[in-house]
């Protein structure tokens, strides 16, 4: 059998990379030749984590079927948030926490999938479930996961699994929670260097809604303004990107990890479908999301509901 590549989404953030890196490192643990790789370079945010548990990013693929035929999903199942050539190759696994859609497989599988906030929050339990001790800078890297999927658990996504996972991740990391994860969201919100591109894609997904394909990105930050400065470039890339990707809405949500809110960007049609999907109006293609933060549960559902009416 050839290596297992472990895989997270495309755009990879904080849990993607630490998913597969954990996860890789546990099917190793239990006899599973496998390699953590990454669908894209990694953000500041996630970097520091691996830099501070002393990790290197895992590699950036394209596709996977020219260098295996096997490979396990984490952190995603749809098959548009994953590596080009999915259908060219056998889902052994998956471990995800989001929605199931657009996702088949020709073979039976393992499939873990549960309604908490991180992915790693599933994966300690199969640590666990496997009788596997987590070392100290996997643990480390797990934690970072939650505290950036749970926004330092002020997210809705966030569960008291989560929470129980990360005291008990943090205790083999011997990492103090509250000090390590303040340090770690504020190193993914230094996005003045940025283009408007690399703001539009550095977390981003596409999403089918009814008949449509909604892109949305997000982004966090502790001060919009240092998004929203760039308003007119970013609408112009997003008018570029959905006329060269069919994208019917592109949306930008914009969130102040310190004040748990956001502001939503929008471009595309039917735009009247965002304002009836978050009760909102637009001005100047914008508005306030009060205490909105989780793209997962406050974005997507809200959305799919109208759009696919």
């Amino acid at each position: 059998m050839s290596k297992v590549l472990i895989i997270g989404h495309k755009n990879p953030d904080t849990d993607a990379i630490a998913s597969a890196i954990s996860f890789a490192y546990l099917q190793n643990k239990l006899g599973v030749e496998s390699e953590a790789v990454a669908l894209g370079e990694v953000t500041e945010e996630t970097q520091y984590a691996l830099s501070h548990f002393d990790f290197k990013a895992p590699r950036v693929i394209q596709t996977a079927a020219n260098e295996t035929s096997q490979v396990m999903l984490v952190d995603h199942n749809e098959f548009q948030q994953s590596v080009l050539d999915i259908g060219e190759v056998e889902v052994l696994a998956v471990v995800d926490h989001h929605r199931v859609a657009n996702f088949e497989t020709i073979n039976p599988l393992y499939y873990r999938a549960e309604p908490v906030g991180c992915t790693n929050t599933i994966i300690l339990k199969l640590f666990k479930e496997n009788n596997i001790i987590i070392p100290k800078n996997i643990a480390g890297l797990m934690l970072s996961a939650i505290i950036s999927d749970t926004l330092l658990f002020k997210s809705p996504t966030c569960t008291d699994e989560d929470i129980k996972a990360a005291k008990e991740l943090a205790e083999i990391a011997e990492t103090d929670i509250n000090t390590y994860g303040l340090e770690l969201l504020k190193a993914g919100t230094n996005l003045s260097h940025k283009s408007a591109n690399e703001l539009l894609d550095m977390d981003a997904k596409s999403f089918p809604m009814g008949n449509k394909n909604v892109r949305v990105a997000q982004v966090n930050v502790v001060d919009v303004n240092d998004v929203f400065a760039k308003q007119s470039e970013l609408e112009a890339t997003m008018v570029e990107l959905s006329l060269v990707n069919q994208y019917d809405l592109f949306i930008l949500v914009v969130t102040n990890i310190l004040d748990s809110d956001s502001v939503i960007l929008a471009i595309g049609n039917p735009i009247e479908a965002v304002e009836e999907a978050f009760n909102i109006i637009l001005n100047n293609n914008k508005a306030v999301l009060e205490g909105v933060v989780s793209r997962k549960k406050q974005i997507v559902p809200q959305l799919t509901e109208v759009l696919a009416r």
